[in-house]
């Protein structure tokens, strides 16, 4: 790899940092071609971005973004996103499919180094979309209350007219 080739990689992956909320280390080592392309395909369809890089590279480009120093070693993959649970939730529920071939290392969450306790908290929170439905239905529930209320009341009215 040319040295112009390591500074473009670090270049994306520094953008990428800076515009992510979480970032998750995980060894893959093990895992078929055809196995990743099935992490791949799961990040995709939840807005996480997955990439398998030196770590060298990593380290410079988590430092470019600002993010802290992080110690890499071994076989590393790397899952980020904009939020912080997607990255989190795709490597937990790959994990878990994969319990021997793929481990969570550590990660960073909110530019902050997280260890793997923290990534299996924010795995376990409701996603964004799910929060949202949740709002909505809290919101919508004193509503549907009284339109229930009132149509029993129109039932009721209508009876005792009959």
């Amino acid at each position: 790899m040319t040295k112009q080739q390591k500074a473009e990689i670090v270049d994306f992956l520094t953008s990428e940092f800076k515009e992510s909320q979480a970032i998750v280390v995980c060894d893959y080592k093990g895992l078929s071609h055809k196995e990743l392309e099935e992490l791949r395909k799961e990040a995709k369809i939840n807005g996480t971005k997955v990439q398998v890089a030196k770590n060298t590279l990593v380290t410079v480009a988590v430092k470019n973004a600002q993010l802290g120093d992080i110690e890499l070693s071994g076989t590393n993959i790397f899952l980020w996103s904009e939020d912080q649970v997607s990255a989190c939730k795709t490597a937990d529920t790959f994990a878990s499919a994969n319990k021997d071939k793929f481990v969570i290392k550590s990660g960073i969450v909110e530019g902050k180094i997280a260890d793997l306790a923290t990534v299996n908290a924010f795995a376990k929170l409701p996603s964004r979309e799910q929060l949202l439905g949740m709002l909505a239905a809290t919101w919508m529930a004193p509503v549907t209350n009284f339109t229930i209320g009132l149509d029993a009341l129109r039932k009721k009215k209508e009876e005792e007219a009959a």
